[in-house]
């Protein structure tokens, strides 16, 4: 660990957004949680985060974009205070603690649409504030900072493809995709959906994983952990779209969504997959241009009137790729 110098310049780091290429629900925990078997993908779509020392105060947040509900309740305040924590143990200034930061949150990724936006703006915040602040953090205690935060936190924490097993807590780092990219056409209908909710749902409902998700979920990540190349990718998408058990109780709890995936599919004639609880949907393109192109079509299809989006506000429709850990140029 350096001294606790303060830093003239901000800390940055991209907090990207991820969709879950396949989510099975294995079965019901102890703990009331449910064990997953996922492998999820980064993409470029990120928010931007910035942390600096404060001279005075407390911990400061100010977010811009997305409305991310109370500023208290933030995850990246959560994750700095956290962090801090830690590094207090062992922290040079001792008995004083690392000093106050100042936060900003540039949002870009939809709240509570499946896309991870809250828990990589976490993982994010804990490598910012450790930086922040000249301290050397050992994996292990990333890890269980971010565990501590929430499910999803620690498949944020590498920056690649994972699979991510467990309640979340289990996550390991899968191989880059080989080959020129994907292009990946992501639309978030006006409403959020609470992962709570769905996992309530689907808990009650009785239902218990499909053996057919599990087993496609299983494959892929054999197929990625040993470099998988783009154009294999695109072939499987058929097979990554229904390989969520989530996505009927994602449908009971926002009925319009089954219809809006339904209007979807037939626009873009392409398989539609759900990205975790939802509700953001994901089609997969050979390219970026092509998934931008898909964008501006589904977009002036919904002005047009011919894809009728459920209520208002409109839909988040944007066209990424994956995030430059997640691809290796073959």
């Amino acid at each position: 660990m350096t001294q606790p110098d303060r830093r003239l310049a901000p800390v940055v780091r991209l907090a990207p957004a991820k969709i879950n290429l396949t989510l099975a629900v294995i079965g019901r925990r102890g703990d009331g949680f449910h064990d997953l078997h996922s492998v999820v993908v980064p993409l470029a779509l990120a928010d931007r985060l910035s942390v600096a020392i404060r001279a005075s105060g407390g911990d400061s947040l100010h977010v811009a974009g997305f409305d991310a509900g109370p500023v208290g309740d933030n995850l990246v305040l959560r994750a700095i205070a956290a962090t801090r924590w830690e590094v207090a143990r062992s922290w040079p200034g001792a008995p004083a603690e690392p000093p106050p930061l100042a936060a900003r949150l540039e949002k870009v990724i939809p709240v509570a649409a499946g896309l991870g936006g809250g828990s990589s703006d976490a993982a994010a915040a804990i490598d910012a504030a450790a930086e922040a602040w000249g301290a050397e953090l050992e994996p292990a205690a990333r890890l269980g900072i971010a565990a501590g935060l929430g499910s999803d936190v620690p498949l944020f924490l590498g920056g690649g493809i994972v699979l991510m097993e467990g309640r979340g807590e289990r996550v390991t780092p899968l191989a880059p995709i080989r080959g020129d990219g994907v292009g990946i056409l992501l639309v978030t209908p006006g409403f959020p959906v609470a992962t709570a909710d769905v996992f309530a749902v689907f808990a009650g409902s009785g239902a218990s994983g499909s053996g057919s998700t599990r087993l496609t979920s299983e494959h892929i990540a054999t197929e990625i952990r040993g470099g998988l190349r783009s154009v294999d990718l695109l072939a499987r998408a058929g097979v990554l779209a229904v390989a969520n058990d989530l996505a009927p109780a994602a449908g009971a709890v926002a009925p319009d969504l089954v219809a809006f995936r339904r209007a979807i599919t037939r626009a873009v004639r392409r398989p539609v997959g759900l990205t975790g609880s939802g509700p953001t949907l994901w089609v997969l393109y050979p390219s970026l241009d092509a998934a931008a192109a898909a964008a501006g079509e589904l977009g002036s299809g919904i002005d047009a009137g011919t894809v009728l989006p459920p209520g208002s506000p409109m839909p988040f429709i944007v066209a990424t790729t994956l995030a430059p850990a997640a691809i290796a140029v073959a």
